[in-house]
This record gives structure tokens, C-alpha cells and sequence, in this order.
């Protein structure tokens, strides 16, 4: 079992930043890489990062290159991404999730963190 909790949502103004973090535990987490994901009401979850637990295999998704960044604190088994330049598209629910090396799955997920961005 891996257990992932998000936090670090909340409304800012366009613009603006926020940093989310998820705390990871469980005793399996090497054989799992992390990634973000961000679903806005009434569409798909959409790829947002991705990161390994040594700091590389770093991902985009196009939307957020070049204003988001994904990083990690293995001490702290934990995940970040700081969100910079944010603008009213990027209002979603973010999730962390942990994908399985050895399949490519993401097979954890934490129950979410809402980040509001108003225009």
C-alpha cells in the first residue's frame, strides 16, 4: 500500500503562485515513480508532472512547460510542484499519484488538493 495526501491548494488571483506538496508513505515507494495530475470539473484528468524519486525523468505536460516545476525531498518522502504564472485554465482539482515501474501505472492516488484561479 501507498498513501498519498496532497496539500497546498487554495485561490489566488492570476498570476500568482502556489506550491503543492504530497506527503508519501508506505513501504514500497522505490518501486514507484510520481506524478501530478489536474482534472477540472467536468473533464478528464489531465497529465500535468512527473518526476522519480531520484529527481529525474522529468515530465511536462504542454500546457504547464516552463511554469510549473515538479521536485522532491526524499528525506521527507515528499513531492512538489510549484505552480508559478497561474492562470484561470489551471483552476482544477491536483492529484498525486504514484506509477508503478515496472507496469507504467498509476496505481495510488491521494484524494486531491483544489487550486482556484481567479481572473
Amino acid at each position: 500500500q501507498v498513501q498519498l495526501v496532497e496539500s497546498g491548494g487554495g485561490l489566488v488571483q492570476a498570476g500568482g503562485s502556489l506550491r503543492l506538496s504530497c506527503a508519501a508513505s508506505g513501504r514500497t515507494l522505490s518501486f514507484y515513480d510520481m506524478g501530478w495530475f489536474g482534472q477540472a470539473p467536468g473533464k478528464e484528468r489531465e497529465f500535468v508532472a512527473h518526476i522519480n524519486w531520484s529527481g529525474g525523468n522529468l515530465y511536462y505536460g504542454d500546457s504547464v512547460e516552463g511554469r510549473f516545476t515538479i521536485s522532491n525531498d526524499n528525506a521527507k518522502n515528499t513531492v512538489y510542484l510549484q505552480m508559478n504564472s497561474l492562470k484561470p485554465e489551471d483552476t482544477a482539482v491536483y492529484y498525486c499519484s504514484a506509477q508503478r515501474i515496472t507496469t507504467g501505472a498509476y496505481d495510488y492516488w491521494g484524494q486531491g488538493t483544489q487550486v482556484t484561479v481567479s481572473s
